[in-house]
Parts: structure tokens; sequence; C-alpha cells
């Protein structure tokens, strides 16, 4: 399999935009996310990006089928409870390039797209002269019943890619778990570089 990985703005990013939310709901039903997904809940999520003239969606193409998508946008046009989060960083919102979701089929996994993703997101970031980048990652507890033997976190990789946590800078994000009644807040970790 050969992945070509694209950049998307304006309407190209639109139009991925369906393709983005089946996704995200197919790729984070796994651990650590443990999301149930819906339509409507991406619908609006996922406006952000449809209404930041900033957003960007590094795409993953098998052919012209949509298996992989990483999305950005400034941070000021993001969730305003992950712009608070970064408030005791010092750094102004309008400085930072919020890298979003990556998600990526799992048969599709191992070929070089988590840095495509990264380096397409962050080319982008300066391009609109942001001087850092930051993403957030779920806490779960080590001994949440969900968590898969063996599991290993991406940290390394993020680590290898220039970020490292924010000590405080937590969000509180709200979706709904695989099995539960309603959405319930979920603890975020911040993640930063300097660009």
């Amino acid at each position: 399999m050969t992945l070509r990985v694209e950049t998307l703005t304006g309407p190209g990013l639109e139009a991925a935009l369906d393709d983005v939310a089946r996704l995200r709901i197919a790729v984070f039903r796994d651990w650590p996310y443990l999301y149930d997904g819906d339509p409507g809940y991406e619908r609006r999520y996922l406006a952000a990006y449809r209404d930041s003239p900033g957003a960007v969606v590094a795409g993953a193409f098998d052919g012209d089928r949509l298996v992989g998508a990483a999305t950005g946008t400034p941070m000021e046009d993001h969730a305003a409870e992950f712009g608070a989060a970064l408030a005791a960083t010092g750094i102004p919102l309008t400085d930072i390039f919020y890298c979003a979701e990556s998600v990526l089929l799992p048969d599709y996994r191992g070929q070089g797209a988590g840095h495509a993703f990264f380096d397409a997101r962050e080319a982008h970031a300066r391009a609109l002269g942001r001087r850092w980048a930051a993403f957030c990652a779920v806490v779960r507890p080590e001994d949440h019943p969900a968590r898969p033997a063996g599991y290993r976190p991406l940290d390394g990789f993020w680590r290898r890619r220039g970020y490292a946590p924010i000590e405080g800078a937590i969000a509180g994000y709200r979706w709904r778990d695989l099995g539960a009644p309603g959405e319930t807040a979920k603890r975020m970790q911040f993640w930063m570089r300097e660009l």
C-alpha cells in the first residue's frame, strides 16, 4: 500500500470533513479515547475547522480514499477550554497552532503517516507565522479496566518530534465513552514545541 499525504485547506478541507468524521468515529473507538461517536457530535465539533480560515487537514489517501487525517487550526479558533489551559504559559494564543487529532486506519500504520501529519501541520503553522505548536492527549488512569495489556503510549514518538508535556496545562473536554449513558469530562494533557 502506498499512502499519499496531501495538505487540504479551504474548499478541499471542507469537502473532506465527512470523511474525517467517519475516521474519527472509527479510530477513536479504541483505547485510550473509547469514543462512542455520532454524526451529530462530529458536525458540531468539526465546524471549528470549516469556520477557521487558518485550519488545515493533512489527509492520507490510498488512491482517492481518505484513510487517515490530521487536523489543525490556530489555537484561538479552537475550543475555549483548550485556550484557557494554556493561559499559564504566558504565550499568546495567537502564537500557537493547535495540532488536533491524528487518525489513521490500522492497516495503514507504520508507513510514516504520523511524521507526515506533523510535518504538514507544522509547515502550515509556520506559514501562518505561528511560533509554537501544541496538541493534547487524553489522560486515563493506569488501572482503567479497558486499558489493553501491553499498551504503549505515543509519548516517545512525540518527544522525538520535539514535543514535551506542559506541567499543569490540562484541559477538560467532554465526549461519550463506549457504553456510557452520556458525555463525561476527560482530562487532556497539553504538549508543546517551539517551531
